[in-house]
């Protein structure tokens, strides 16, 4: 008599003889990936591996003497975070909140960072042909955390750095 454990992995065995293979995806190494948004009136990008997550804006609670920039703490999941408006930050003006509106989650030392943002474009792809001096997206304060940018052909997607973002010391002293 067969145990359990036996049929099942002779049911598997069978199972993968008979499984179509299907073909390896390959992507090509010139082409560079990223989160499309939108700050005031830039278009910008930022690599997938600084970007954590995308959410809807989350229930924001003040921060006393924080600086104004600075929209409070979120929570996601349990988990408490500083929500931040980039667009304050960069600008000086305030993000206009609407119904839908997303924020971006990036990781930090000490923890996540929700980023409020103007519009949401989502995934962006361009080869590496498609890449153009920042120009005039790298203007004022985006200068240090904007060195280049693509041309898709309609718009100039400047690739805001998160990372560096994240170790600006201004930016990390959020308290008033």
């Amino acid at each position: 008599m067969r145990s359990p454990f036996d049929i099942l992995e002779a049911y598997e065995r069978r199972s993968l003889a008979h499984a179509v293979q299907l073909p390896e995806r390959q992507f090509a190494v010139d082409v560079w990936r990223g989160v499309g948004y939108r700050i005031g009136r830039r278009r910008l990008v930022s690599d997938f591996r600084e970007v954590v997550e995308i959410v809807p804006m989350p229930a924001v609670t003040r921060v006393p003497g924080a600086q104004p920039w600075l929209l409070g703490v979120g929570n996601l999941r349990g988990n408490l975070f500083p929500v931040v408006d980039l667009k304050y930050f960069l600008e000086g003006q305030r993000t206009q909140q609407q119904e839908g509106h997303r924020v971006l989650i990036m990781r930090q030392p000490g923890g996540d960072v929700a980023l409020s943002i103007d519009e949401l474009y989502g995934q962006r792809s361009f080869e590496l042909s498609q890449q153009v001096p920042a120009g005039d997206i790298a203007q004022g304060r985006y200068a240090h955390f904007v060195e280049r940018a693509f041309n898709d052909g309609e718009h100039e997607w400047g690739v805001f750095s998160l990372s560096l973002l994240s170790r600006t010391p201004e930016f990390r002293q959020a308290a008033g």
